[in-house]
């Protein structure tokens, strides 16, 4: 259809959200006939949590799914889905302080989105949650035994700080009382370097962006970022009028639309070299759960998003307001914030 660009525009972005949603990369580098030790070097890549077996059964019901009647040898799974995807520069300190991040204060998590797959994978719903929003924070289990304390009134961003990400999923369920499904931290000095191996991305600002600390300076307009670009867009926030995280998290979303239609412009079959590029980035940047801590784990959740198209891919943040207690924090906004959650359970 002409107000969706056309039947080739429709195919080319969800050979994105293909790409996008983890696994195309692996799946196409190595269908390319790649050595072994691609799929060794890009599997080894990936790190991992084991955050059910952190959390046992303290934790929302997983929703019950109906089998299907005729399952095939390897079935593509078509269930609803909920993932807990964090901004993370937790790792390689000293580049991410290079690209204006992690200190010696330890790691932080300044992006956290739930992303919602629908049953059947054909829409999903990206929803933001403010890091200055104050949360009941659970206890929770540190890996090194004993736990952490819980704490009313508490920033949510504080939850990875103190836990981890381990912490970081039990803070949001008990926020939102939706199941966790999968886990995925993205590493945010990885992400420049994903964005990087995609040639840039192309995004449009509404206003002057002036900001020392994420170290970007941009005039309103449209502009193609590299990778330390598009990092500090995602990190900036002082630079924006007010220093609202919430004028932040409309940035973020901007970037992800952006960063899917580079992906779908790039034909990375016709590159082997810019794939394993991609593919090596994408894989060095990621922090998964037990669940998703393999190229075959992720390349099975890349076949399924097969007929999701990104028109069809809706970003929103948590309905908030200020928090009666500081007007520089946010609470959520009841019976809002509650109804969107049920709505993705």
């Amino acid at each position: 259809m002409a107000a969706r660009g056309g039947q080739d525009g429709r195919d080319g972005r969800r050979r994105g959200l293909k790409v996008a949603g983890l696994a195309l990369t692996g799946a196409l580098l190595l269908g390319a006939g790649a050595a072994g030790w691609a799929y060794w070097h890009l599997n080894g890549n990936i790190k991992s949590v084991d955050i059910n077996g952190a959390l046992g059964d303290d934790r929302p019901a997983r929703p019950v799914t109906v089998p299907s009647a005729s399952p095939s040898a390897s079935p593509v799974p078509t269930g609803a889905l909920n993932l807990l995807v964090l901004g993370s520069d937790s790792r390689s300190g000293e580049e991410n302080r290079e690209l204006g991040g992690g200190d010696s204060g330890g790691a932080r998590s300044d992006t956290a989105m739930v992303v919602h797959l629908d049953a059947g994978r054909t829409a999903a719903t990206v929803v933001s949650i403010p890091r200055d929003t104050l949360v009941e924070r659970p206890s929770c289990p540190l890996p090194s035994g004993g736990t952490t304390r819980a704490a009313s009134g508490a920033m949510f961003n504080t939850a990875y700080e103190l836990g981890g990400p381990v912490c970081a999923v039990k803070t949001v369920e008990s926020l939102t009382g939706v199941r966790m499904d999968h886990y995925v931290e993205v590493d945010f000095a990885g992400f420049a370097d994903l964005v990087d191996a995609l040639g840039g991305v192309t995004v449009t600002t509404d206003a002057d962006i002036d900001d020392d600390k994420s170290h970007l300076h941009l005039d309103a307009g449209t502009h193609h970022l590299d990778g330390t670009e598009a990092l500090g867009l995602a990190r900036t926030r002082y630079g924006l009028a007010g220093g609202s995280d919430l004028a932040r998290i409309e940035l973020q979303h901007k970037l992800v639309k952006a960063l899917l239609e580079q992906i779908s412009a790039t034909d990375l079959l016709a590159d082997p070299a810019r794939l394993y590029q991609v593919a090596d980035a994408l894989t060095g940047s990621l922090t998964t759960d037990t669940g998703l801590d393999s190229l075959g784990e992720l390349m099975n959740l890349g076949r399924s998003l097969g007929d999701l198209d990104a028109d069809d891919v809706r970003t929103l943040t948590m309905p908030v307001l200020p928090a009666p207690s500081d007007p520089n924090r946010v609470v959520a906004d009841q019976p809002d914030a509650a109804e969107l959650w049920e709505s993705l359970r």
